[in-house]
């Protein structure tokens, strides 16, 4: 995992660290210089422009121009508050370094044309918030950006990816282990997701899938194949509507529409998860025959699309009871439907905040993925793009997320690992025409790709 610290955060580490602030801005000044000098490809001659604000931001930067300036780079320093106006233009430059406002940003920022020199950012483009990555004003789009210690959510989140250009986290000698948030990389997945010991058979991690209803047959078969390739080692497919439909290697049970809650509850001992709700519908007796399942069943039980419908606003009192883990997983409407409210700027403070009403841990989806964990610890995932934005993508997260837990990875972490398998599946498809049916195939691949097979 790869720490990231909020603002508050890095603020409180900088005040406790034994060092003097002058050497951590004397180090923070150095790796920006060294960044600087790739960018440039070189030294003598270069042009150098640096905006330096008030905060350490500024003192690294102006560190950064006094190391270049010995190196026989033309730097000029200008203050940020001469030129942080509206219509303000720097004079013509090999590259910008953008050390006005770090991640203590308090007010919109208007940063100065640059004329078209590429930018080097400090800690964090002026005028993205370093908590939710929002736009405060107009900031630079960086092609870099050197952070210290960890990055800020900020660069995670919102537009911050867009304007940061590539994240160099520089080590100034602090040490981020505290942190309460992480992005998760391919080694957490390798090491999260529990292999198949040589004893096992099939019902040791089994899934019990409860989803489709009349028009919506493909949800349940996708995610089906997803808990196949995740991992499960059986998968049994059922409906509410009487029906049972899915891959070749999913068994079908068909259960009573009068009676089929009470079934599931009934048989749900034998599973090592359930998975509950692509393509269920939301008739009300169908919710009301999730809300029965959650009360009577104690093993892990995923939650996805219909399935969170049922909970609607009684989330935190159907969940209260449970003993056993549960994953929610909602996109931002759904997320809505739970709490009254969308997630707003602050994504990471809604999922923590959700988490912890109801006890179960909280996958938020979006281009970068939040999984928080009742406690408020946070896993943030980025391997995903623009190719999942289509239709069953989400069904074949449930069955990964399924498969996860019932192989008996820890809840956010079998939550976070699925994600970050998506997403990293999603990227070996098309760039035009992948579809949701092409994702569980390319699961094995990531796999593959990552050598757990060789652990």
């Amino acid at each position: 995992m790869i720490p990231v610290l909020t603002p508050a955060e890095s603020a409180a580490l900088d005040a406790a660290s034994p060092e003097p602030i002058e050497v951590l801005v004397q180090r923070a000044g150095r790796a920006v210089a060294t960044a600087a000098v790739r960018l440039l490809g070189g030294t003598y001659g270069r042009r150098v422009v640096v905006v330096a604000g008030p905060g350490n931001n500024g003192a690294d930067g102006r560190v950064a121009a006094e190391l270049l300036a010995r190196r026989g780079v033309r730097v000029r320093v200008v203050e940020a508050a001469d030129v942080a106006v509206a219509g303000a233009r720097l004079e013509p430059s090999d590259l910008v370094i953008d050390a006005a406002f770090g991640t203590g940003l308090r007010a919109d920022v208007e940063f100065p044309d640059v004329d078209g020199a590429p930018v080097l950012a400090v800690d964090i483009p002026s005028g993205i918030d370093g908590l939710t990555g929002d736009v405060r004003g107009t900031p630079p789009r960086a092609v870099a950006t050197v952070t210290f210690v960890a990055p800020a959510p900020g660069l995670l989140l919102g537009a911050g990816p867009a304007h940061a250009g590539e994240v160099l986290v520089a080590d100034i000698g602090l040490d981020p282990r505290a942190a309460r948030i992480a992005l998760v990389d391919d080694a957490d997945v390798v090491a999260w997701v529990p292999t198949r010991r040589v004893d096992d058979h099939k019902w040791r991690h089994a899934v019990w899938l409860i989803a489709g209803s009349h028009g919506m047959r493909g949800a349940g078969r996708l995610s089906a194949a997803a808990a196949m390739r995740g991992g499960a080692g059986y998968v049994r497919c059922s409906s509410p509507d009487g029906t049972a439909d899915g891959p070749v290697e999913a068994v079908g049970v068909e259960l009573s529409p009068e009676s089929w809650a009470d079934d599931v509850v009934e048989g749900a001992r034998r599973f090592a998860c359930l998975a509950i709700g692509p393509g269920l519908g939301r008739d009300a007796d169908v919710a009301e025959g999730v809300r029965t399942v959650l009360r009577g069943v104690q093993v892990p039980v995923v939650l996805d699309g219909d399935g969170l419908s049922a909970l609607g606003r009684d989330a935190a009192a159907l969940l209260a009871g449970r003993s056993a883990p549960t994953v929610l997983t909602p996109h931002d409407g759904e997320f809505e439907t739970l709490t009254g409210a969308a997630p707003g700027a602050d994504r990471v403070g809604a999922a923590r905040t959700l988490a912890a009403s109801t006890g179960a841990v909280v996958l938020l989806k979006g281009p970068t993925t939040v999984v928080a964990d009742p406690d408020g610890d946070v896993l943030l995932v980025r391997s995903g793009d623009e190719r999942l934005a289509t239709a069953g993508t989400g069904d074949v997260l449930t069955g990964l997320v399924a498969a996860h837990l019932a192989l008996g990875a820890e809840p956010a972490r079998a939550a976070a690992a699925a994600a970050h398998l998506h997403g990293r599946a999603a990227s070996l498809g098309s760039s035009r025409s992948l579809v949701a049916s092409d994702l569980p195939d390319l699961v094995a691949r990531v796999w593959d790709e990552l050598g757990a097979d060789e652990r």
